[in-house]
């Protein structure tokens, strides 16, 4: 408990599902905490569940409760740079996130990964082998359950999926194996560039005794001297593609572990992701041998290149999850079809410019099916592009013709209000009509 010394008063500043974990976690500790949270909406989210003897300052800041605190936790949404959290800095008043929280805490191994894509499927992948392995997990951090609330289950390793703003407040996790997994723009309402938002990201290799990089990515290694495990696609590294007699594995320092061909996983970028999910869980002693078949019918996360339905040699993938023209590249690079690719593209496309998605369509055997408020937008990127109003629509056009070998996906490259309240109601419509018509 040595980092608790001398602090008794903590302001946790945002509440929601993050706030909520950390106020029950500074209950559980065997310390006499006065905690108090400050939120600057008018209703919270998660207020009504705060422990008894908590004090709520809602809709605007209390700087003088700022001011007064030992320790400040802020939620991963609230920006270092606010002039509020500026102040508590300058006064000399530690400013931490829960990540740091749960590093202060945890004594088992922990998994962590980081990345602008990918690393929801990687989290999640990684934290499903290890089980299989035999091995009692706890999955959470910016996917599913916040990090601190795995403390309430028994565990044996932690997985971790970090975003930049997680790691920006943490400066002491201990990791076993961090991965770094790819940068692309976002995030820059946060950041003043691609260069800050990089730094944020790199942080996760701080206390790494492993860290795994992109070796088709060199923005993902550290600047410092670490100890680098390196997937690619491209070329020849600890965890890459290998061709033995025509036929593609899945390869670890040079020993073929898995057929390419036999992951459930669609897409290239998957089998990055699965290289990944190997170099971690090697790093942390975990056997994936005993999770090959784990690995082979995983199928994905719910909307993220998932498929839903695979009958007389049809597949169909709910990608819902694609809102960006970058999320529909990824679902398309190096498909491998025996037939024809059914492709839904279409609906709020947020004023974004879709012309990228023509080199990629051209040599690809597709029909391509625009739907939605700008459907109209996609119809001059294939020369098979036809329009219809509805996703049920294309689905009862499609059907009929629909042959052994062919994909149905939905990797809309837009956003889902036109007709649906967010993604995952669109997703959950087309496996339903998946279902239906498959």
């Amino acid at each position: 408990m040595q980092h608790w010394q001398g602090i008794e008063k903590v302001v946790v500043v945002g509440l929601g599902i993050t706030g909520l974990s950390v106020v029950k976690h500074l209950k559980r500790l065997p310390l006499e905490l006065q905690v108090k949270v400050i939120d600057t909406r008018t209703t919270p989210p998660g207020q009504e569940s705060l422990p008894e003897g908590v004090a709520l300052h809602s809709g605007g800041w209390r700087m003088d409760w700022l001011l007064e605190a030992d320790l400040v936790v802020t939620n991963p949404g609230i920006a270092l740079a606010l002039p509020e959290i500026q102040q508590v800095l300058a006064a000399g008043i530690p400013v931490v996130g829960d990540i740091e929280l749960f590093a202060w805490h945890v004594d088992k191994p922990v998994i962590a990964i980081t990345g602008s894509n990918g690393k929801s499927t990687v989290t999640d992948m990684t934290g499903v082998v290890a089980k299989a392995a035999g091995w009692n997990v706890g999955v959470g951090g910016n996917i599913g359950v916040p990090a601190l609330d795995l403390f309430e289950q028994p565990a044996d390793l932690y997985v971790l999926e970090l975003s930049s703003f997680q790691l920006e407040t943490t400066s002491n996790l201990p990791l076993v194996a961090a991965a770094f997994l790819n940068l692309s723009e976002d995030h820059m309402d946060r950041y003043s560039g691609m260069a800050d938002y990089r730094q944020a990201k790199l942080r996760i290799f701080d206390h790494a005794k492993v860290c795994v990089v992109n070796g088709d990515d060199k923005q993902t290694y550290p600047d410092t001297e670490k100890t680098l495990v390196e997937f690619s696609l491209e070329q020849p590294s600890h965890a890459s593609v290998l061709t033995q007699d025509g036929v593609e594995f899945l390869a670890y320092r040079g020993d073929a572990i898995l057929a390419v061909d036999e992951l459930s996983l669609v897409g290239r970028h998957n089998v990055a992701n699965s290289l990944v999910v190997i170099a971690l869980l090697k790093a942390a002693g975990v056997d994936i041998q005993a999770g090959l078949e784990a690995m082979k019918s995983y199928n994905g996360l719910t909307h993220r290149c998932q498929v839903v339905a695979d009958n007389q040699g049809v597949k169909w993938v709910n990608d819902s999850k694609a809102t960006n023209v970058a999320s529909t590249l990824a679902a398309l690079s190096g498909l491998n079809l025996a037939g024809k690719l059914y492709l839904l593209v279409g609906g709020n496309g947020k004023g974004a410019d879709f012309s990228d998605l023509a080199p990629v369509l051209a040599p690809l055997n597709v029909q391509l099916c625009c739907f939605g408020a700008d459907g109209d937008q996609f119809m001059s990127l294939h020369s098979s592009a036809k329009r219809f109003d509805t996703m049920q629509e294309i689905i009862e056009w499609a059907t009929p013709q629909l042959n052994h070998g062919d994909m149905v996906m939905l990797s809309p490259a837009c956003a889902s209000f036109d007709q649906f309240s967010n993604f995952m109601a669109r997703g959950d419509a087309f496996a339903q009509l998946a279902q239906r018509f498959a």
